[in-house]
């Protein structure tokens, strides 16, 4: 449930952990429970029969006013091994130093709201050497002649891993070394490049503030840094090392709590899991932006995650649009008011509430009759 104080991510779904719960007063039920009673009519057949009576995703609105940690999820495999070796080493399921909560992979999807920033996964080496130079910082020298020497994963890998493991007064030592060339990058260099990396710099900047003498800081300088318009996306596949850094968002992921943190957080940290599961690929960020490609309504953010999917529904004032589904679903308004029509009945939407559609149900109409709306609607991919 919401508490009193400000949050940076509200649960849609049935997760163990914190499942959302369907109804009011005397009839209020979690969902979690409600699924386990008729997983037939819930979720389907196919899908009951497949996730084995669990719903496969999760969905969220995240709100990011402060930089979350920095972090990975492992693929299926890993997951399903990393769980099973905790069990037989008897940690408990919610200590603190738990790496595997459940045994399942963790791909996700963020779809912006608001303006929204984030590093997401390794920049070509290349670019991150001219970053260095543009810094002009002497004690980074080894690290940017090594990332010159073998521009490639294994490159960065070593770069990582050295950066990561740095003992505490090496640590201490390097990053108010760096904070000063960010500052002078800033003030006076950036202008003879274009500001090509003033972006990154302030973020760095920002890190440091945010988490000082934290080794997360030197990992940032090598991620790509993204900035997501209001209905871009962003799809996140295991080993992808990221960190949301500011704005609002609506997410959707595999039904998991796998999380292998490698900074920027006081939770923990546990580097050699982390090193395991992280892909050192290096890539450049690819957005999604179906809205831009297409008139029709719901637009659809494709990704390759069979466990979930997500559309966007941007209605002018009295338009209607029918959610295409034959699974279950999460509605959630993000704009405006609506009404839900499934034929039978109907329920009136407003901005931040969001309803659960079994699959047993008809085919839902949304209807913008006050104003212009928005809705996403989250099912099973």
């Amino acid at each position: 449930m919401p508490s009193e104080h400000p949050e940076a991510e509200i649960w849609l779904g049935a997760h163990p952990a914190d499942p959302a719960h369907v109804g009011d007063g005397p009839s209020k039920q979690s969902l979690l429970t409600r699924i386990g009673e008729d997983p037939v009519r819930e979720l389907g057949a196919d899908t009951a029969k497949t996730y084995e009576g669990r719903l496969p995703f999760l969905l969220k609105l995240l709100a990011a006013d402060e930089p979350l940690s920095l972090q990975a999820h492992p693929s299926a495999a890993q997951a399903k091994e990393g769980f099973a070796r905790e069990e037989e080493l008897r940690v408990p399921i919610d200590s603190p130093v738990r790496n595997y909560r459940d045994a399942s992979h963790k791909p996700e999807l963020i779809v912006a709201l608001t303006e929204f920033h984030a590093l997401a996964g390794f920049r070509c080496p290349r670019q991150t050497v001219e970053f260095m130079d543009a810094l002009g910082v002497e004690a980074l020298s080894v690290y940017r002649s090594l990332l010159a020497d073998q521009p490639d994963q294994a490159g960065l890998r070593t770069v990582f891993t050295s950066w990561i493991t740095l003992p505490g007064p090496a640590l201490d030592a390097l990053l108010p070394l760096v904070a000063d060339g960010l500052v002078q990058y800033l003030s006076t260099r950036a202008q003879e490049d274009g500001g090509k990396f003033v972006a990154e710099a302030r973020t760095l900047l920002e890190l440091g503030e945010s988490y000082p003498g934290d080794a997360g800081v030197l990992a940032a300088m090598l991620l790509n840094r993204v900035t997501l318009n209001p209905g871009q996306g962003l799809f996140l596949a295991a080993g992808n090392l990221h960190a949301y850094l500011s704005g609002t968002g609506v997410e959707i992921m595999a039904n998991s709590d796998n999380v292998l943190r490698g900074g920027l957080t006081p939770k923990h940290v546990d580097v050699p899991e982390l090193l395991r599961v992280l892909d050192f690929e290096p890539a450049e960020v690819t957005v999604l932006d179906p809205a831009s490609d297409s008139v029709e309504l719901p637009v659809r953010y494709d990704t390759p995650a069979p466990e979930f999917a997500l559309s966007r529904s941007t209605l002018a004032d009295g338009s209607s649009v029918k959610l295409d589904s034959a699974g279950p679903q999460i509605v959630l308004c993000t704009d405006g008011r609506v009404a839900l029509d499934d034929g039978n009945t109907e329920l009136i939407l407003e901005r931040g509430a969001s309803v659960w559609v079994p699959a047993a149900d008809p085919v839902v109409a949304v209807h913008a009759r006050w104003g212009a709306a928005e809705v996403f609607s989250a099912t099973v991919g």
